[in-house]
């Protein structure tokens, strides 16, 4: 199931978690278009604040030099999707390159002494 366009009811902070590099580097052209799953999927994915500390724990397990990145849902208009992905939960999906000016802020996302990461105060 996919819902067709962004629903008013959806959150309205998104998070992608990004290596720094690569985060930096679409800061300097103003464009996000994707980590390489990204890429390779078609859309760009993000996470709910529900939802991250599992994307963290699921896809960025042991790694470093990560970024978290809160992006304002409200400025991606209806090429922000909802689908049903992992335990049948409506993850957001973007199917447009992310305008880094959208990010609410970026932050540092280290890890912790036994190996998970340290996650910033969340907002929905």
């Amino acid at each position: 199931m996919m819902l067709s366009a962004y629903s008013a009811d959806m959150t309205k902070t998104i998070y992608k978690i990004c290596p720094e590099p690569m985060w930096r580097q679409a800061e300097q052209s103003g464009f996000f278009h994707g980590a390489p799953i990204d890429l390779a999927d078609g859309f760009i994915h993000f996470s709910t604040a529900e939802q991250v500390v599992e994307t963290a724990a699921k896809h960025f397990s042991g790694q470093d030099n990560l970024l978290l990145v809160a992006i304002d849902a409200d400025r991606l208009g209806p090429a922000l999707k909802y689908e049903v992905s992992r335990g049948g939960a409506l993850f957001p999906h973007l199917f447009a390159p992310l305008e880094t000016s959208a990010a609410k802020w970026v932050r540092a996302l280290p890890l912790t002494a036994n190996g998970t990461h340290d996650f910033p105060e969340l907002e929905a």
